[in-house]
């Protein structure tokens, strides 16, 4: 146990010293930890941490949910939410259809290897945008947009993805049992949430210590995790609710002033640490996958997230072309090149069974997918933002640091 704390205190000193150059080059934080974990994984005396399922969902998943939604602006997701939905639900399923049909025509796979593949890697997991736009003063509808989706999208992935292995595991469904079982979860997740949520904010706003306020979002964000999990529903979205309602709650009056502030910045510490770990370790895990062999399957795999994910923003945006949710063009290019993959899609992977079809294969292309999307789309984001004029050039918004504020 010491020698992992060990490990782990100098992996989190190396991000914090990757931060901040990573700021200086104006360089996205998390492909800095990318390449820094690449680098870190050829050294003789590097930390060596496992990247497990259990590390990522139990330990490093739940505050990343959990933070992300506690920011989320209440007021502009209610007038956003249609849309949102659309995107992570709709739109998760046409990008997973892609990279399905396109892994079993293109490259052979098996039909449940590549229905599990599209799902758990189209859940987006934008971190190095978000932090982008945090740090250049990027607010109002696209930052919500961006954020909220990946967060629904990634509990849509999380229900699908289970549907699949349950499908795996038992045979046939039919379409009749699987919407029963698709209901089942997503409302069970739903009602884990809340159950965990509303006591604790009640209990909250009884409370005018700060450091109650903090133990009592820690224990709504993990345990409304597991509490789903033991029950097979989606703690993703389970604790996607307890965060919705915790800000929902604190943000009309529920947790006083100070509570809220020290809330907000202890998840902030929280959310940089756990997205430290994550990406330096998908960096040096990357270093050790053996890419040779399979490189026609990861051309087809990377050439598949990208056409899907086009498939999922341009064709669902014309839908809304006449309505009140319009999205610019400008936005669609964002949404489409910005919708990056993370831990999310590694510990869905990691998590399947020894046993099933294509495993090794599905965790290695997996890898590739993300440090492909964490590389070549991270380091290529912002130069799109600043010709698409939403974001001023990186000279100019370094003097805008220093205003970075929550919506």
């Amino acid at each position: 146990m010491a020698s992992l704390i060990e490990q782990i205190a100098a992996l989190l000193l190396v991000a914090a010293v990757v931060a901040i150059v990573a700021r200086r080059l104006h360089m996205p934080y998390a492909t800095g930890l990318v390449v820094t974990g690449i680098v870190l994984a050829t050294l003789p005396l590097a930390p060596r941490v496992a990247m497990t399922r259990e590390l990522i969902f139990t330990i490093l998943l739940p505050p990343l949910i959990f933070e992300a939604a506690l920011f989320l602006p209440w007021r502009l997701l209610r007038q956003e939410v249609l849309l949102v939905l659309v995107l992570a639900t709709a739109g998760l399923a046409l990008a997973a259809a892609v990279m399905a049909f396109g892994l079993h025509w293109l490259a052979g796979w098996p039909g449940i290897a590549a229905a599990v593949f599209g799902v758990l890697i189209s859940a987006t997991d934008p971190v190095s945008v978000i932090a982008m736009f945090r740090n250049m003063g990027v607010k109002g509808r696209l930052r919500v947009l961006v954020e909220a989706e990946s967060l629904f999208n990634d509990g849509t992935a999380a229900v699908l993805f289970a549907l699949l292995l349950a499908a795996y595991h038992g045979g046939r469904p039919t379409v009749l049992g699987a919407l029963s079982e698709l209901a089942f979860t997503t409302i069970g997740s739903l009602a884990c949430g809340a159950l965990v949520a509303l006591p604790l904010t009640f209990l909250s706003a009884r409370s005018a210590d700060h450091l109650v306020d903090i133990t009592f979002t820690t224990v709504a964000a993990y345990a409304s995790f597991l509490l789903a999990e033991h029950f097979h529903a989606s703690g993703i979205l389970a604790t996607l609710t307890a965060g919705l309602i915790v800000a929902q709650r604190g943000g009309s009056g529920m947790i006083a002033a100070k509570g809220r502030e020290a809330v907000e910045a202890f998840w902030e510490v929280v959310a940089f640490l756990a997205n430290s770990l994550v990406f330096l370790l998908i960096g040096m895990h990357e270093a050790e996958q053996n890419f040779s062999s399979i490189g026609v399957d990861i051309a087809i795999a990377v050439a598949l997230v990208v056409l899907g994910r086009a498939v999922t923003i341009y064709p669902l945006a014309a839908l809304f072309r006449a309505s009140r949710w319009r999205i610019p063009a400008a936005h669609q290019h964002v949404l489409f090149w910005g919708g990056l993959r993370g831990a999310l899609a590694l510990g869905l992977a990691l998590g399947l069974p020894d046993e099933f079809p294509l495993r090794e294969r599905i965790v290695t292309v997996a890898f590739a997918v993300v440090t492909f999307s964490l590389i070549v789309q991270g380091l290529t984001i912002e130069p799109l933002l600043v010709r698409l004029e939403l974001l001023r050039t990186p000279a100019a918004g370094a003097g805008a640091q220093a205003k970075k504020t929550r919506p």
